[in-house]
This record gives structure tokens, C-alpha cells and sequence, in this order.
């Protein structure tokens, strides 16, 4: 720890742990997409407000780039430090704080991962409703600064419909509290709405209020097998027709391929070319009998081939398996990954003319598709062949993102649908955001982060 910005920090901020060990700053300063050479500064992992507040005022004399961090499980870059940038990891700020049981929220510390912010809901009879595979590792602060989705969007919405309120700590080590709980704000700009979904680009998320809910009633869960792409849409209005959906994913036999591979068991004795995993109310008898219904409804229009449902909570453990597991399983191939999303009322058209492209852009590399069907948001992976040099296949991916970038903008669709645009999706964000709007997003991190010292490079360059 030679370098004279680090004595300083040392000497600003003294009871900061501050980590240079070449494992830490390999580990640290880099996300799950594994493109980029992670080369940070250091990785300061502070314990308080006060701390991150300290940093960032240190990072200003000092005029040295830092890189917010939560779980590093994003698939866009956004965590990413590859500049000599102090990466600053929230991750000892992990409690949660304080619980209002009239207002029901939970005021939670931004390092917490987004499980146990699930375990501490419970604690309370209540839930915190946004959920998804990475649930064990990513953070509440990642999950707010990306807007994240999930599985249950379809019946939950996104992170943003759950925050009451923000603390975040600014470029230049002030502390916002934004909205403050309330339920009623009209006084002027909502900067915690503007901070959602921002990627660490405009202010620190140190804490957040969360809103809470109900549990949802008893569901089952239904695994259908698909004989065609050109069908999912219709299996998806028998369902939303007749149930209260919770979840609606859509993965593909490839996809279901790699699964079994890492150890899940088969849900039926042929293989067929699609899979729909369903959750949906079943609280009682009439419920039960509309899943039938909707069922038998698809499999007599030959929309649906086979299907079986859950008859305990690890059978439907398992049957969830089958669609939380595929990134998993295919992330030794390095996948090139586009997560896109369209109104659902385009998804038809969309997906004919998507396949219709992938299929001819990538005649010798294997595809996995997979998605949330019911909120209009497809996750496309293209896996890397052995054979194939990484430099050379990032090439051949990109021309074809470009391709679809273009697809996008002529149905209205968006880049990306939940994972950010972080350094991997900024070249397209024009295909998503039109010239002025992007202008005045870069104003608005002019007016945060006048001198571009947050996670700089990310969205956009400055």
C-alpha cells in the first residue's frame, strides 16, 4: 500500500478497512460477465454512512474514480473496475434497522443481500416481494441501482414499485434522504425514483426503506411442455384468463439440456422443444379446477404437449430448478448475453422475427433462450464453442446485437430489459433512448457528478 492517495484515505477515513491484496482486487473489481481485466486502486469496504461519506469527500480532494459495489452478480459491467478506480463495497453494511409494523416497511442497509431481506419480511409475517436465482448473493443496494426484476415482475412489478425511501450519499459525501417512507410526496422532483436504476452513476445507495406486503395465497406450480415457439402467447392468455399468476417463464430444450447436466432431474420421459414454468394461486378448490381447466383448454388446441404439477413445496422446488439453474449451468461457456424486453402485446411479432435473426446470424453457435414471457422480457445466450477464440466470438456477437438493437427500435423494445446497460450495452443505448433524452441524462450526471468520478464509463461516456 505504497501509493500516497492511499496513506491519505488511510489518514481521512482511519478505521476504514482497506484491502490491496491481488486476490481482493481481482475479486472485487469485477461482475459476473468476466470480459473485463479488473485493475482497481483498492477496495474500500466501509461499515458506516459516515465511512462512505468520508470516501467520497476523499475521492473528491483526491479526484479519484470509485465504483459503488454491492453483490457483483450483474451481466452488464456496471460493477466493473478496470481503471485504477477505488472500488467501494458495501458489503459490511448488510443489517437490517429498523421495522414500522403501521407502515409496514423495513429500513435495510444496502450491503444486505436480497435473501435476507426476504428471511427479515418473514420475521414479520410479511414479504419483500421481488425475487430472482441470485437472490443469495446479490445485494438490496445492486438490486435498486439496476432496477432489478425478476421472476414475479408479472405480479410484483420491479424493485422501483418497492422503495419508500432512499439514503444515498453523493458525489461530494452529502447525505439525501429521499421521500422518507412517505406514501404522499408532491413537493417537487422525486430524486429517489431518479437513483433507481442509475448503476452507481449518480450517488452511493447506502440505505433503503422497503415496502412490504402480504404473503401471497397457496400456489402450485405447473411445468408445461411447448410444442412450438409461435404458441407461447396463447398459452399465456390461457393462463392469465383464468389465474392470478405469479410467475410465467419460458426456457428452451437446450436450456433445460444444461440444467440436467448440473444435476436436475427430468421432468418427463420425451424431450420437447420448449418449457413453460408456471406459479399461480391455488388456495382452494376452484382455483385448482381453473388451472385444469386452462390446461386442458391448451392441450386441446395443441398448445401444450404434457404438463405436470407440483404436489409439494420441494417438488415445485424442484420444477423451479429447471429455470433458475440455467445460468448457472451454461456460465462456463462464457455466454454473450442480450436481455431484451417489448410490450407484451409486440411478443408475438417480436419473437418470430428474433428467432427468425438468431437463427441465421448463428448457424454454428448453440443459443439458449429463456425468459419472462408474462412482462415481455426474453434473455438470449449465446454460448462461446471451445474451438473459438474469445476476441473473435465478443466480434461476431456484437454485429449481431447490432442487428437486434435495430429490431428493438422499430418495435418500441428496450436494450435492456432489467440487467442495466453498464459498459456492455452503452454502444446501443441509443437504439432504446432517443438523442435528447440521452443529452439530458447526461446533464443530469453533470449536476450529481460534475467532475465523473462515479462509476465512470457506465450508461454512457461522460
Amino acid at each position: 500500500m505504497t501509493d500516497l492517495r492511499l496513506a491519505s484515505l488511510r489518514q481521512a477515513v482511519p478505521d476504514l478497512r482497506l484491502q490491496t491484496d491481488a486476490a481482493d482486487l481481482e475479486h472485487y473489481g469485477r461482475d459476473w460477465t468476466r470480459r473485463w481485466t479488473p485493475a482497481p486502486l483498492a477496495i474500500a469496504l466501509p461499515s458506516t454512512v459516515q465511512q462512505v461519506q468520508a470516501v467520497m469527500r476523499w475521492s473528491a480532494a483526491e479526484n479519484v474514480a470509485v465504483v459503488p459495489s454491492g453483490g457483483r452478480t450483474g451481466l452488464s459491467g456496471g460493477a466493473v473496475a478496470a481503471n485504477g478506480e477505488l472500488v467501494l463495497s458495501l458489503e459490511r453494511m448488510n443489517k437490517a434497522l429498523d421495522y414500522d409494523p403501521v407502515d409496514r416497511t423495513l429500513v435495510v442497509q444496502a450491503g444486505m443481500p436480497l435473501e435476507a431481506v426476504h428471511n427479515a419480511a418473514l420475521e414479520h409475517g410479511l414479504i419483500y416481494p421481488v425475487d430472482f436465482a441470485a437472490r443469495g448473493s446479490c445485494s438490496i443496494g445492486g438490486n435498486i441501482a439496476t432496477n432489478a426484476g425478476g421472476i414475479r415482475v408479472i405480479r410484483y412489478g420491479n424493485t422501483r414499485e418497492w422503495i419508500a425511501g432512499l439514503k444515498v450519499v453523493t458525489a461530494d459525501g452529502e447525505l439525501l434522504e429521499l421521500n422518507k417512507g412517505l406514501v404522499k410526496n408532491s413537493s417537487g422532483y422525486d430524486f429517489r425514483q431518479l437513483l433507481i436504476g442509475s448503476e452507481g452513476t449518480l450517488g452511493v445507495i447506502v440505505e433503503a426503506t422497503l415496502k412490504l406486503t402480504d404473503p401471497p395465497p397457496a400456489s402450485n406450480v405447473m411445468l408445461l411442455a411447448i410444442p412450438s415457439f409461435e404458441v407461447l402467447m396463447q398459452v399465456f392468455a390461457a393462463f392469465r384468463a383464468r389465474l392470478q399468476l405469479q410467475a410465467f417463464e419460458f426456457f428452451t430444450d437446450k436450456a433445460l439440456r444444461h440444467v440436467l447436466a448440473h444435476g436436475a432431474q427430468a421432468p418427463f420421459d420425451e424431450v420437447h422443444p420448449y418449457y413453460v414454468v408456471t406459479e399461480f394461486a391455488a388456495g382452494d378448490e376452484a382455483q385448482e379446477a381453473a388451472a385444469m381447466a386452462a390446461f386442458e383448454d391448451c392441450m386441446g388446441n395443441g398448445w401444450v404437449s404434457d404438463g405436470v404439477i407440483s404436489a409439494s413445496d420441494a417438488q415445485a422446488a424442484q420444477l423451479w430448478r429447471l429455470r433458475e439453474g440455467i445460468t448457472e449451468a451454461v456460465a462456463r461457456y462464457k455466454p454473450y448475453k442480450n436481455d431484451v424486453s417489448v410490450r407484451i402485446s409486440a411478443m408475438p411479432a417480436f419473437l418470430a422475427e428474433t428467432q427468425a435473426l438468431i437463427g441465421e446470424a448463428y448457424p454454428h453457435f448453440e443459443v439458449v433462450w429463456f425468459g419472462h414471457i408474462g412482462d415481455g422480457n426474453l434473455h438470449i445466450n449465446v454460448l462461446k464453442p471451445d474451438d473459438t477464440g474469445d476476441a473473435e466470438f465478443l466480434q461476431q456477437c456484437e454485429h449481431v446485437t447490432k442487428l437486434l438493437a435495430a429490431v428493438l427500435a422499430r418495435f418500441g423494445g428496450s436494450i435492456s430489459a432489467e440487467h442495466g446497460i453498464g459498459l456492455v450495452k452503452k454502444d446501443y443505448l441509443g437504439s432504446t433512448r432517443g438523442a435528447a433524452e440521452i443529452a439530458l441524462m447526461k446533464a443530469v450526471k453533470r449536476a450529481f457528478d460534475p467532475q465523473a468520478r462515479l462509476n465512470p464509463g457506465k450508461v454512457f461516456d461522460s
